[in-house]
């Protein structure tokens, strides 16, 4: 089958189109999946980037996010049989092979029946932003009706995704962007109020927005400063989550004398630490997300699609910054 291969750790140039076997069921919870699209996340520029994040004999093959038709399925799966259309995320790792490929064995736990009215290509978007924003939003920070949320990087794969959820939670948005463009981008998808953090001071904005309180939840998914910044911004007793390990740069006193709650998400370990009802949660947030978006209540942008052999300028891209939404490979 066809893959993109990582011949060594380095940047998007070690990324290669390589035939490599087609997986077979090994495992009874397993099913294989004809790949049609793949989700580009910036993870997997640091899967490539950095040997130890990814526990694996090279060429490993990258990609968490994927949508596709079953191909058979273990004596264990339930809920699916040859021919459903899926999408999944599943982070490669040990023997496992990502989603940069023409097939991919998936764990049944983490899949779900791709929306209807959705193609392959959007589909593959979905999985790992929506999961990261509703683990961050409702399992760590309890979001609620009342609550103003103030979301970084707005107009990325898990901003717009989360500004939606907030919104569908009832929650007012405020989101930080880096251009006019994708503030208008971040209030097409529900922000209430946008904040270019190049031409303002976000935290001085935010206490405006909020009367002096600081919001309830602030969900950081860029770190350093952004993340040190962000507690000033955030109420007394308000929640704090972040994708990224905070650095030498955190004033620890904020937090401590506003009682603040500080959460971490990374949503990839359940599958590195083999924590089976996790999993499963994650699926049954793959399904609420087919329910929405059914539903038009909820929305994937794609903003450019490459086709698989084109997986090191696809990642290049993606490590610009310059994209609103996602990047996705499509698989012959």
């Amino acid at each position: 089958m066809k893959t993109i291969a990582m011949t060594a750790p380095g940047g998007p140039e070690v990324l290669e189109l390589r035939d490599l076997p087609e997986p077979s069921l090994t495992l009874d919870t397993d099913m294989l999946v004809r790949v049609k699209a793949a989700g580009i996340n910036p993870v997997d520029t640091k899967m490539r980037a950095k040997p130890t994040v990814y526990p694996a004999p090279l060429p490993p093959v990258l990609g968490c996010d994927g949508a596709g038709v079953v191909q058979a399925v273990g004596k264990a799966v339930t809920g699916f049989k040859p021919g459903d259309e899926v999408y999944y995320c599943q982070a490669p790792h040990h023997d496992r092979l990502g989603s940069y490929a023409q097939y991919a064995l998936v764990d049944h736990r983490l899949a779900a029946r791709k929306p209807r009215r959705m193609s392959f290509t959007d589909a593959a978007a979905v999985p790992l932003v929506l999961i990261t924003s509703w683990e961050a939003l409702h399992d760590r920070a309890g979001i609620k009706q009342y609550h103003k949320v103030l979301i970084h990087a707005g107009a990325g794969g898990v901003g717009h995704i989360a500004i939606q959820l907030a919104r569908i939670a009832g929650a007012e948005v405020c989101a930080t962007v880096g251009s006019a463009d994708k503030a208008e981008f971040a209030r097409s998808f529900g922000a209430n109020h946008t904040i270019n953090y190049k031409e303002k001071n976000f935290v001085e904005d935010v206490l405006d927005w909020t009367s002096g309180k600081g919001v309830d939840i602030a969900f950081d998914t860029v770190g350093g400063k952004t993340l040190a910044d962000t507690f000033s911004a955030v109420r007394h007793y308000g929640d704090v989550v972040t994708l990224l390990a905070p650095g030498p740069e955190i004033d620890w006193g904020i937090p401590r004398v506003r009682n603040q709650r500080l959460s971490f998400e990374l949503m990839l370990i359940p599958v590195f630490t083999g924590m089976i009802d996790a999993m499963a949660h994650q699926g049954g947030i793959l399904r609420r997300g087919t329910e929405l978006f059914e539903a038009r209540e909820l929305r994937i942008h794609v903003d450019k699609t490459f086709p698989l052999e084109r997986a090191a300028e696809a990642h290049a891209l993606v490590a610009s910054g310059k994209t609103k939404g996602k990047v996705v490979l499509t698989i012959d």
